[in-house]
């Protein structure tokens, strides 16, 4: 006999963070950032660091929690276009082996702008649209 069927309902298909500064002292605010958007219950998460330079192991340690969390509702998370140095990184943690890792161009990394009802900043509205875009650049003390 077996129970009934549950499915994951999610409140998003695709949230995409991109970052630019991804350490220790970073951490605090980016950490509240996942916190936010984790509550959206999103399908996916795309974190983009094509113009982050250096990620250390507290960073490492966060992305395996929001991927835990992740992985517990059923949801995915994506490394997208670490640079050569971070993948470096993210190879000799193994996390190439945890984490879906994806190398090629955005339209945030290109620079081009993102049309218009696309990818937006998150908010409350957004959830409607199904997408939503995170701009995290990382602003916090050395």
């Amino acid at each position: 006999m077996t129970g009934p069927l549950t499915t994951t309902s999610y409140a998003l298909p695709l949230v995409e963070v991109c970052i630019t500064r991804f350490d220790l002292a970073c951490l605090p605010e980016t950490g509240v950032v996942f916190d936010r958007l984790l509550a959206l219950r999103p399908a996916q998460v795309v974190v983009d660091l094509a113009d982050c330079r250096y990620i250390d192991a507290a960073a490492i340690g966060l992305l395996l929690d929001v991927h835990r969390r992740l992985a517990c509702a059923d949801g995915v998370l994506v490394v997208r276009n670490p640079n050569h140095r971070i993948q470096r990184i993210l190879h000799h943690a193994r996390l190439d082996q945890v984490l879906s890792i994806a190398v090629g161009a955005s339209p945030a990394s290109r620079g081009a702008q993102v049309p218009e009802g696309e990818l937006r900043p998150v908010e409350p509205a957004l959830v409607a649209l199904g997408r939503a875009r995170v701009e995290h650049a990382g602003q916090c003390r050395p």
